[in-house]
């Protein structure tokens, strides 16, 4: 099973979207899920509420500090990545990627999931 199969599996176990991007890095990052799990928490479901960042796409920025940051900042990076997931699902706020105001769904949770974990595979 790759990566990307793994978050959505995670995401169908219990995480929310956030958790599920970061815990498939768990080897990677060093950290165990409980730390990563604990992280992600309030980053599910745009943030709660559905009006904020998509929760898979806030995993994916995370990752990039977790990997990149050295002291400097990764703002360049940071929205890098955040096209890349733009342009890949539609939009970034969880509300829009679901359809909630227009009813068309621009892309599925699990979707995003595997998007935000492409993304976060190539960062270097």
């Amino acid at each position: 099973m790759d990566r990307a199969d793994r978050a959505v599996q995670l995401k169908h176990g219990g995480c929310n979207c956030c958790q599920a991007v970061l815990c498939a890095f768990a080897e990677e990052t060093g950290m165990t899920e409980d730390e990563l799990m604990r992280i992600g928490a309030a980053f599910g479901g745009g943030m709660g509420c559905l009006e904020g960042t998509c929760g898979a796409l806030l995993g994916a920025q995370m990752l990039l500090g977790i990997k990149k940051y050295s002291g400097r900042p990764v703002g360049r990076d940071a929205a890098n990545v955040l096209r890349q997931f733009k342009a890949l699902c539609g939009a970034t706020v969880c509300k829009d990627l679901k359809g909630v105001d227009t009813g068309v769904v621009l892309c599925p949770c699990d979707d995003c999931v595997r998007n935000a974990v492409k993304i976060a595979e190539g960062l270097e």
